[in-house]
């Protein structure tokens, strides 16, 4: 994340020939909205004083709320790489206020950064790297999105098999343009399937960012006649798409995870913060894979993080210990999927982890060796929820993850999914005409 200034900003605009800014914030559920406003109006917008109805933010344009403040942050102050550079397009990034100037309760980017205050205060930073799979797709003639992908490559194929690599190229270059620091891209599993990996930054940084990557990645697909889909599952026959966060948590320059003397040289810190994660998990989870389609991705598979448990080799874990220790030691969290809210996502995993230190937990380690012979007694015992509505109650018991989110907020995210559920359960799909109509 960039220090800049109100002033600075404003100086970007002059030599760069800005027009318009668009001032960017995140609804609830992780959508990026924005207010497009003039050159004119920067001075005023910096100064918090945009304002429009709260609905928005709650994802129920009509039920009005209140009236509320956009603040836009300096540090995130990006230039349009793909418009033209005369009369230039910005964005900022924006926290949601009330009219006293406190945060909205609605505003998920406040949630991340009071988490991370309280992580502060103790002395704590937490890093995040994060893996993100998507899928490219073709469209039709009115630009709507199709299931047929465009190509038929698996893991790490290039040219010709490949066919999206040069927009994946693109998505990189335009990454790197606006200031991500990209470790490495390469085709995924699935067919049209993607994968790019953004190195370690902190936690705010890091959200910021992801809410970030999926609009640039939807408009350089775009501008190649391609749509990408952040959809956890949407292919039957194909693999389901993750969101897999790195984790490592700092104090003093020095990584507090890695302990040469411990278990698997981590500290015991390192299995307190692995507990906390793990004893929520049910409750994360309904942040972490907020979609019905999401647990036709979590299905039970030896393949899939699946279970709520640690390992080091485990793939079925939903955090695993990779190699390398010292300061390149990591958790990765392999559950999450990318329609979720990252700012809400990565406040709970730091929450749940710094309840784990505070409370001194112990985690819950997974065997090894091949799990064919004891899967069945694995997947019973570990499992994740295996819907939403099992993710969504467990949340409603998770008194941490409520005070976490606010009662307002909380209240307001489970009535959404829980009639997301509603709705879905009351449909008819086609899998049920297929295999009942002809005989009932």
């Amino acid at each position: 994340m960039r220090f800049y200034t109100a002033e600075d900003v404003l100086e970007k605009v002059k030599e760069n020939n800005v027009k318009f800014i668009r001032l960017q914030f995140t609804s609830m559920l992780g959508t990026l909205k924005n207010l497009a406003i003039t050159v004119e109006d920067l001075p005023r917008a910096l100064s918090g004083q945009v304002r429009f109805d709260s609905s928005v933010v709650l994802d129920r344009v009509g039920s009005y709320e209140s009236d509320i403040y956009l603040m836009p942050d300096p540090g995130t102050f990006m230039i349009f790489p793909w418009r033209p550079r005369e009369g230039a397009v910005a964005r900022l990034l924006c926290d949601v206020l009330q009219p006293d100037g406190t945060p909205f309760f609605a505003c998920s980017r406040s949630i991340l950064k009071k988490c991370r205050q309280k992580a502060m205060a103790g002395g704590y930073q937490l890093q995040v790297g994060a893996e993100v799979e998507f899928y490219l797709f073709h469209q039709d003639e009115q630009g709507r999105p199709l299931t047929s992908t465009h190509d038929r490559a698996g893991y790490c194929d290039l040219t010709p098999v490949d066919r999206g690599e040069n927009a994946r190229r693109d998505m990189v270059l335009t990454l790197q343009e606006m200031g991500f620091d990209v470790a490495t891209s390469h085709h995924e599993i699935g067919p049209g399937q993607h994968e790019i990996i953004l190195k370690d930054d902190d936690v705010l940084a890091m959200a910021d960012n992801l809410i970030t990557f999926k609009f640039v990645v939807r408009t350089i697909a775009g501008r190649h006649g391609l749509h990408a889909s952040f959809m956890p599952r949407p292919l039957n026959y194909a693999n389901g798409s993750g969101l897999h966060l790195f984790l490592s948590l700092w104090r003093e320059n020095a990584n507090v995870l890695a302990d040469p003397r411990g278990p698997r040289g981590l500290s015991s810190l390192a299995e307190q913060f692995i507990a906390g994660i793990l004893h929520h998990a049910p409750a994360l989870t309904a942040l972490a894979n907020p979609l019905v389609n999401s647990y036709k991705r979590l299905r039970c598979s030896p393949m899939v993080p699946c279970l709520t448990g640690c390992a080091e080799q485990l793939r079925a874990a939903m955090l695993r210990v990779p190699a390398g220790r010292g300061s390149d030691t990591r958790l990765l969290l392999r559950s999450p999927d990318p329609a979720g809210n990252p700012y809400l996502v990565l406040a709970a995993v730091l929450g749940c982890g710094l309840d784990g230190v505070e409370k001194g937990l112990v985690p819950q380690w997974l065997p090894e060796e091949d799990p064919a012979e004891k899967w069945e007694q694995l997947y019973r015992e570990h499992c994740l929820p295996v819907d939403l509505a099992g993710a969504l109650q467990a949340l409603e018991g998770d008194r941490l993850l409520l005070d976490l989110l606010g009662q307002k907020l909380a209240g307001h995210y489970l009535q959404y999914k829980q009639e997301e559920w509603q709705r879905y359960q009351s449909t008819v799909h086609e899998w049920e005409i297929n295999e009942y109509l002809v005989n009932y």
